[in-house]
């Protein structure tokens, strides 16, 4: 017997006497268990073909002989065969490429299942439930009460999705994102006046312009210089107090309001957090000199309401 059948013989029964020994020899047998049998059965039959496979390729390298008609050019005397497709292999390629336009658009169609689409379902059931539970709930509450309960609530959903990124304490972990505790920091405002912002802040693609654009939109005000900016930006983060007042009622409040409020569909509040601007923020994410803020889609409008309501407790302090 030729020892390439020999070896065969020998590595197949190895493998599936290990397959044996880790499948059935280990679990104490099938139990009737379909699933494990079609394994096993599949696990045989990739065994026996690929031994099969491998000697035959084999044995054709030490016995076949090159033959068949050359291509008329060769590299250094080293001539080409051609080499037309194997029909079995173009009709395999076709089967394969005619059944993956079959498996994507009959086969496994948009609304077949998988998690992914469970997971939304279950969680629109929840979000239906939780409403309702919650609106039945504030029913009972006094005022005061609803308003502890959703800073409550805010907190909870602050620590589970917030607090990677700005902390336990909501003071951005040295830098790494916005300190919450405050509205805005000296160099958030002074990052927005020289490069702009376009943010969403509004709930719509509502730009801030750069420093250049302020000036062109307030053609009262002189060219804010780099001292004006550092003054307006201190009084800002100082919470519209201090030095700085002038520059603001000059080039910033005909957006912003005198009291940096906002005003309506033109420009966002920037003394204060709001709930508007918190869950705009969420529902858009946010670019700053830190870096950006993803969205968070994952939260409803309910769970954005509470957090804006617990950063606007922090912020005052509560």
């Amino acid at each position: 017997m030729n020892k390439i059948y020999l070896w065969g013989i020998i590595v197949t029964v190895a493998m599936l006497a290990f397959t044996y020994v880790s499948v059935i020899g280990s679990k104490g047998g099938f139990n009737g268990d379909i699933v494990n049998m079609l394994a096993v059965g599949g696990a045989v039959a990739l065994v026996i073909i690929t031994v099969f496979v491998v000697i035959k390729y084999v044995r054709q390298m030490q016995v076949d002989t090159a033959d068949g008609e050359l291509v008329d050019t060769s590299w250094d005397g080293i001539g080409e065969y051609y080499n037309p497709i194997p029909t079995g292999w173009a009709i395999l390629y076709l089967a394969t490429m005619v059944w993956g336009m079959w498996y994507f658009v009959a086969g496994y169609p948009v609304n077949s299942y998988s998690q992914i689409g469970e997971y939304n379902e279950d969680v629109v059931v929840h979000n239906t439930k939780f409403a309702k539970d919650f609106d039945e709930k504030m029913k009972s509450y006094t005022d005061e009460e609803k308003a502890q309960y959703m800073v409550d609530m805010g907190e909870s959903v602050f620590l589970a999705e917030c607090k990677v990124c700005h902390g336990l304490s909501a003071d951005g972990i040295d830098g790494k994102a916005a300190d919450l505790n405050v509205r805005l920091g000296v160099v958030s405002v002074k990052d927005v006046i020289l490069n702009g912002s376009n943010n969403s802040l509004m709930g719509s693609e509502n730009a801030m312009p750069n420093r250049d654009g302020i000036m062109n939109a307030n053609k009262d005000y002189a060219a804010i210089t780099d001292a004006e900016i550092d003054a307006v930006s201190a009084y800002v983060a100082n919470g519209m107090s201090g030095e700085g007042s002038d520059v603001f009622a000059g080039a910033c409040a005909a957006c912003h309001g005198v009291d940096g409020k906002g005003m309506e569909y033109v420009a966002p509040n920037i003394a204060t957090y709001d709930t508007a601007l918190i869950t705009n923020v969420l529902n858009h994410g946010k670019k700053g000199y830190i870096g950006t803020m993803p969205a968070f889609d994952r939260l409803n409008s309910t769970q954005k309401e509470a957090v804006s309501a617990y950063i606007i407790s922090l912020s005052k302090g509560e």
